[in-house]
């Protein structure tokens, strides 16, 4: 059994699909029914015993300085590519951190704190399954172990979620595999999370961590967030 000691959040974003919200305020800090969206990841990772967290920021990244001000055990990290490369520029920039470490997106809200719990047996991605079809990332799951991922989804399957645990071990591997799409391949218009489960995939063993799709809620645009907080829907 690994335990999480840390956690990196990937905030950097310029969230263009919820304008013009975003136009002043980074997405993870817009507030849905009053609580900024990164404030419910980091409370959770809190409830959990998780106080180590870096944040990954780029566009208008001097928002974020409020959150050090608010959570003590946080760090900013810069990702100075955030507005030419795709959000595997963010995971590299915090590859120092990823052994033991869960790895969350800043623009999702947690509604049920135990989805973070620190425990886990195998590295991989919090995952709710579906019967009916969807457009997400979707994993066929056999014994507990991840044997293939679709990147344009599909029916009955786990739907994955920007939540992932890692171990030491996995997590070294996925700093090492970070640094040779990054630098080497110059691979940087991909998701970091296509290195472990496309790129390099038969490299790992991933698992998932399965939860209820009321655990959490993913919001992707404007319309999704004025569905969540009819505050917006003037906006």
């Amino acid at each position: 059994m690994s335990q999480i000691r840390q956690a990196v959040i990937i905030a950097a974003g310029k969230g263009e699909r919820m304008h013009p919200v975003t136009l002043t305020t980074p997405k993870p800090m817009v507030e849905v029914n009053g609580v900024r969206m990164i404030d419910t990841v980091i409370d959770a990772l809190h409830q959990n015993g998780i106080n180590e967290i870096y944040i990954v920021t780029g566009y208008l990244k001097e928002k974020f300085r409020a959150l050090t001000e608010k959570y003590e055990g946080i760090t900013l990290i810069e990702n100075p590519y955030y507005d030419t490369c795709n959000n595997i520029s963010s995971l590299y920039m915090a590859r120092e951190h990823l052994e033991d470490t869960m790895i969350l997106d800043g623009d999702q809200i947690i509604y049920n704190p135990e989805i973070l719990a620190p425990d886990f047996e195998r590295s991989g991605y919090n995952a709710v399954y579906t019967e009916e079809y969807t457009k997400e990332w979707l994993m066929q799951v056999e014994d507990g172990i991840v044997q293939s991922c679709s990147r344009t989804g599909g029916e009955k399957g786990w739907q994955l979620y920007s939540i992932s645990r890692w171990n030491k071990e996995d997590g070294r591997k996925l700093k090492h595999f970070l640094e040779y799409e990054f630098e080497e391949k110059k691979n940087r218009q991909i998701y970091w999370d296509d290195v472990a489960m496309f790129c390099h995939f038969d490299q790992f063993e991933l698992g998932i961590r399965e939860m209820k799709k009321e655990d959490i809620i993913e919001i992707d645009d404007i319309e999704e967030l004025r569905e969540a907080d009819p505050k917006y829907r003037e906006v």
